[in-house]
């Protein structure tokens, strides 16, 4: 078993933007690094990814347009994102498929986005926040990521892919 997600990698113009914003530390924030920037269609938790790939083999993927915007935002009050819309279809497919895998249920509600930073209970806020941010591009493909927690951090593998359409 491992920690497992299912996600969207954004494209390469899209990780060129958001390098550019500006990201000044402070007190309460951390700042996740630019190779794990991903859309989570789904958070699984702890998972075998032979049957979650079983699963992904058979579903059908739509296709989808991701598109990121219009600005950086503040999600459940600790949670620094980019809004991403259009992937909620991709995102609906993937949990029907793995509706009954993992460790997490599947959220109610999706929200799209893309995590930039954590902020701890009463943090800094950094000035990003409302920062216009946009790009858009074709989702291609879908990952299975194994997360592992590290004391530095998360580190992310991917697993396997498989193509929209």
């Amino acid at each position: 078993m491992a920690r497992l997600f299912i996600a969207v990698q954004p494209a390469e113009q899209v990780v060129e933007a958001l390098r550019e914003l500006p990201r000044k530390d402070g007190p309460g924030v951390r700042w996740v690094r630019p190779e794990n920037w991903h859309i989570t269609l789904r958070f699984l938790g702890e998972a075998d990814a032979d049957e979650v790939a079983e699963r992904l083999d058979r579903a059908a993927l739509p296709v989808a347009h991701a598109r990121y915007g219009p600005g950086v935002d503040l999600l459940f009050d600790r949670v620094v994102v980019v809004p991403v819309h259009g992937v909620d279809e991709l995102a609906r497919a993937v949990v029907d498929a793995t509706r009954d895998l993992g460790s997490e249920p599947p959220p109610k509600r999706f929200a799209g986005h893309l995590t930039v930073a954590r902020l701890k209970p009463r943090g800094w806020v950094p000035a990003v926040i409302g920062a216009p941010l946009t790009g858009a591009h074709a989702v291609d493909e879908i990952a299975l990521v194994a997360s592992t927690l590290r004391p530095t951090g998360a580190e992310h593998e991917t697993i396997a892919t498989w193509p929209t359409g």
